[in-house]
Order: C-alpha cells, then structure tokens, then sequence
C-alpha cells in the first residue's frame, strides 16, 4: 500500500491508460467521450476494449453513484438487450452479456459509471528448479543466510484468504486449519485445486512446514481454472466474497494478474476498506506495474520478486507502484500430487504470499490494525537498500525481525 503520490490511481476520467500485461501490450489512451462528428468506438468508450485478454461479449457495468435504478431497467429505459449474469457488490456494478454496440450504449449514458469489457486473468510464475531459501531470508537482515527461520508469532487467529486456483484441502500442510472457501470457477463451496498454484502460494503464506504463518486459517477462494486462467468478472466475485466472509483479522493473497482493470482494482479498494489486507502480485513481465491489475491499485500492498543474491528478479514488474519486495526464485512449497507433494516454481506468484504470511504474524500481535496500519508496519520493517537492480521500485525487502519488537 504506497503512501500518496507513490503510486498512479488510473481512473476513467477525459482519458484511461490501460496496458496489455502478459503480452507486454503498448500503453492506449482511451478518450472517455467520443467526438460528436464521430462514431464511437469501443475504445473510445470501453476499459479494456483492447486488451489481449479481452472476453468477447462480456461486460463489466458500474453504475454511477447517483444512479436511480439498477441495470435491468436502465437497459430497458435505453432499449438495450442485456443479459445479466452476477452482481458485484463492491463497485456497485454488473456482469453482462451484450454486443459491442449495446455496450457502447451504455457506456455514453449518465447513469453509468464506466463500462469495462471482461478479460482474463493468469498466474504469474517460471519454472526453474532450485532450493527453497525464502523463509531463511525474511529473518535476516543479511546475508548469508544462516539455515534457519525464527518467528514469535503464528497467525494463531488471523484467517488467510488465497484467490487462486484452489487448495489441496488434504495436505498435511494444513491439517486442521483449513476455513471454509467458495469455487467461483465451478460455483460451489468445494474450491479443490486442479492446478497446483494456489496450493504452493498457500503452503508459503501458512503452511506447517512451508509457511510463515503456521498457524493460521486457510480457506482458499477459487478463481483460477485448471490452466491456471480465470476471468476479472468471477475475480471481482470473489472479492465479494472475501468481504462478505472475512470476521475478525483477515489477509488475502492474489499472485494473479493481467492487463489494467479499473473494475479489479475498484473492488480491492472497497475490500481494503472493508477491513482486509490484500497482497497483490507486481507481475512477471518485466515492466512497470502501474499498467497492470490488480498491482497497479494503491491501497493493496503490491510485491516484487527477489532471489536468493538479493538482486531484483529479472522477470519482476517493477516501478513506484510497488510496495516492497520479497523472495520469489526458487521457492518450495505445497503441490497437488499427494498429502505431501512439493514443487519449487519461481515469481512475483512466490513472492506475494512471503509478504500476506507476515501480515498475518502482525495481525496476531495488532488484531485491530487496519490494513493501512499493516502495510505501514510491513515497509517500515523492511531491510532497506539491500536489494540490487531495483529499477526504480522501493528498496525494500521484507524481514520479519521488527515483529520480536
């Protein structure tokens, strides 16, 4: 969570720069008003009309705050066929399928905040195969490290929330510990894991053996499918329903990511402002994380990834809408294959969680801290200027060393 004036909020006004993110696209500007001489286009109009990862005739609809009525009726006023999938609580908003044409309809009316056009996200990993050092490393201010990972508190209390591709609820990692959860890909309560990614993230945030929080309550928010995609819209649900169900001290881990959407990044700051302390993912594309989602939105702490020279990962997104950086080559964790599988897989992915397991350490200490309080506490207590190649993200690494007080 960057301070003022250390992160960019992109928000549709005269003009809404969206970037391609996991094709590296170029920066588009996109006017919110079309020439009165001219016909509208989608990008004229439509956030992420453009992008890559566009979804094809799925709509993100945000009314605006003065809107008298709600989706159904507004189409009707305006003749529009639409068809409405889910609601989104959080930004007062709708998933809907529709033409291009009766999305462009409704972007020009008053009563409509912005529209957005759906799009994928993905997680964020490579694949080499080295040594698990993370937990060594947040310990220590420097290196070497010294084969160990010391820690006064647990989590004990504190419920991690893991929007992801699902949980191995059966690994002996999490014995005991596992909350309930939703599957947004399926639409039920059984968020199993058919990925592994979701499973390794939550084994760093809090597994027994893997974790930093050793204790605390995973309950795994599926909203990634089996390859590893998922769309912004049954993202967005699942932040709904992170806020509907956190109770009491509360983090949410998102290593996911794609190209910028308002929608996204609106829905996690209502969430902050719920109460819960998200850590979000920089990316994986090499480039500045203020043109992704959700690592451009301010008011979550966004990480970049380290390895194990204490150099900025070559892969990392990076910029002043990081917030801080943690170990992400190389990390070992919780897979899918049995009650005791492992895999090493490197990313931002590995790194965020690293940062939401520390969260929850000082949650157990600070129950009533607000997530602003948290990411205060986080940067603050981060090793500075240990970090090599930085380029031009906070020189900040996570340590856990002001937890003992």
């Amino acid at each position: 969570m960057s301070t003022a004036g250390t992160k960019r909020r992109l928000r549709t006004a005269t003009a809404i720069a969206i970037a391609g993110a996991a094709a590296g696209g170029s920066l588009i500007a996109a006017s919110a008003f079309a020439s009165a001489d001219e016909p509208a286009n989608a990008s004229d109009l439509i956030i992420g009309s453009d992008s890559p990862d566009a979804i094809e005739g799925s709509y993100i609809v945000v009314l605006d705050d003065a809107a008298p009525k709600g989706l159904n009726a507004l189409a009707d006023d305006l003749g529009v066929d639409v068809d409405v999938e889910d609601t989104l609580g959080l930004v007062d908003g709708y998933v809907a399928e529709m033409t291009e044409s009766e999305a462009l309809e409704l972007a020009a009316d008053d009563a409509v905040a912005y529209v957005e056009q759906d799009q994928w996200a993905h997680i964020a990993e490579v694949q080499p195969d080295p040594p698990s050092w993370g937990l060594d490393r947040v310990d220590q201010d420097a290196l070497p490290l010294d084969a160990s990972y010391e820690y006064t508190q647990s989590g004990t209390g504190v419920d991690a929330f893991i929007l992801d591709t699902g949980l191995n609820t059966e690994h002996q990692e999490f014995t005991g510990r596992v909350g309930e959860g939703y599957d947004f890909i399926d639409d039920d309560a059984d968020p199993a894991d058919c990925h592994g990614h979701g499973t390794h993230v939550a084994g760093t945030v809090g597994g027994t053996t893997y974790g930093l929080a050793k204790d605390v309550t995973v309950r795994a928010v599926r909203v990634l499918d089996c390859q590893g995609s998922g769309s912004y819209s049954a993202i967005i649900g699942g932040i709904d329903w992170v806020a509907a169900n956190a109770d009491g001290p509360a983090v949410a881990n998102m290593s996911l990511g794609g190209s910028f959407s308002q929608a996204l990044n609106d829905a996690i700051s209502a969430a902050v402002e719920s109460g819960v302390t998200f850590a979000i993912a920089a990316g994986n594309e090499g480039q500045d994380a203020c043109n992704v989602s959700p690592g451009s939105e301010p008011t979550a702490i966004t990480v970049g990834a380290t390895d194990e020279d204490d150099a900025a990962a070559s892969f990392s997104n990076f910029g002043e809408c990081v917030d801080i950086l943690a170990p992400g080559v190389g990390i070992t964790s919780a897979w899918i294959d049995g009650v005791d599988a492992e895999n090493t897989i490197s990313g931002t992915s590995m790194a965020t969680p690293h940062v939401a397991g520390v969260a929850a350490l000082y949650l157990e200490a600070n129950p009533e801290a607000t997530p602003d309080e948290v990411a205060t506490a986080l940067t603050e207590g981060a090793v500075a200027d240990a970090v090599s190649g930085v380029n031009g993200s906070p020189n900040l690494l996570l340590n856990t060393a002001f937890l003992a007080g």
